[in-house]
């Protein structure tokens, strides 16, 4: 059975050595009440009552990974400012290796900050560029990256479209992955999916997979292997799996289709949800699992992060707990 695998894999302590490379970002929020209207204008006026940090985009992947058991290297771009040594000093506090994160004087660090009151959310505001990154700051993570990609037992893009993922980067990556016999499992954004060739698993939710498909609508599985289709075309990737809400996950190659039914029960926040879904396959599937076994898993880990605020993660033994109640 699949829960004595992940029993196994938690009784063995392996760790497997997983180089994630994406857009990094803090997602700072404020937390407070609202009980009036602000006499300015029509909005709410919310009382701080705290503020909290925590690590997003491809920085939440990484603490995805570190919580499920894995070694992890992160590698990307900040800006050279107050909120970078934050973030930094927050991934090395989580025991991520940073060695391969290049600062830039020229852009700020992202930092997504949340206004909630109670458990609403009323507005974010984003501090970012997304501009790509200049040539030689390319240069810099490329150089950085050779020994880092040798050493991992997979290679996750986790791609926000905030600048870094440009075509001839993310292609260099890969060939450079290839070339060293290491997966690259991708979380797409944008329309340019070609800049992906090469992947082993591209992984676009319902939203993401639609737009760069250039289709109208995915309601049916009809439209789903056409939207499908489209990128096999410009990737020559060996799976699709995408990620569809309350249906579930689908995971597709070329000439198969599979369904996983969704697992949650309720839904809270499904921010940083997609993070968890990339770090729990890649990890399950640097153990040896099929991607079957791991997407099944992945979709554990889903309904249990969503249940919560904010970019949450989870780890085996809640997975395994959650894998109990759904028998």
């Amino acid at each position: 059975m699949l829960i004595d695998k992940v029993h196994a894999i938690r009784q063995s302590g392996e760790q497997p050595d997983i180089l994630v490379i994406g857009d990094l970002m803090i997602d700072h929020y404020v937390w407070g009440d609202a009980t009036r209207l602000s006499p300015e204008a029509p909005v709410p006026v919310v009382n701080v009552k705290s503020e909290t940090t925590t690590l997003g985009g491809a920085a939440n992947v990484a603490q995805n990974l570190i919580t499920l058991g894995a070694k992890v290297t992160l590698a990307g771009v900040v800006g050279d400012d107050i909120s970078g040594g934050q973030l930094t000093a927050i991934l090395e506090k989580e025991g991520i290796n940073t060695c391969a994160i290049v600062k830039d004087g020229n852009r700020p660090t992202t930092v997504k900050t949340r206004i909630l009151a109670g458990s609403h959310q009323l507005v974010r505001v984003d501090r970012e560029v997304t501009e790509p990154v200049s040539e030689n700051m390319e240069y810099e993570l490329l150089e950085k990256l050779t020994s880092c990609i040798a050493r991992a037992d997979m290679v996750l893009f986790s791609d926000y479209n905030k600048g870094l993922f440009s075509p001839s980067l993310s292609q260099k990556l890969i060939k450079a992955a290839t070339e060293q016999q290491k997966k690259v499992i991708v979380d797409p954004k944008g329309l340019n999916y070609a800049k992906y060739k090469g992947a082993h698993i591209i992984k676009p939710n319902r939203k993401e997979l639609t737009e760069a498909a250039k289709i109208e609508k995915i309601r049916t599985t009809e439209d789903l292997q056409e939207a499908a289709k489209v990128i096999f075309n410009q990737t020559d990737t060996d799976y699709l799996v995408v990620t569809l809400s309350e249906e579930g996950m689908a995971i597709m190659s070329e000439l198969t289709y599979k369904m996983l039914p969704v697992k949650a029960t309720e839904v809270f926040d499904v921010t940083g949800a997609g993070d968890t879904v990339l770090a729990t396959l890649a990890y399950f599937m640097s153990l040896g699992m099929s991607l079957e076994e791991a997407g099944e898993l992945a979709n554990h880990a889903a309904a249990i992060v969503i249940r919560r605020v904010g970019s949450a993660t989870t780890n085996l033994d809640e997975i395994m707990d959650d894998m109990v109640r759904n028998q």
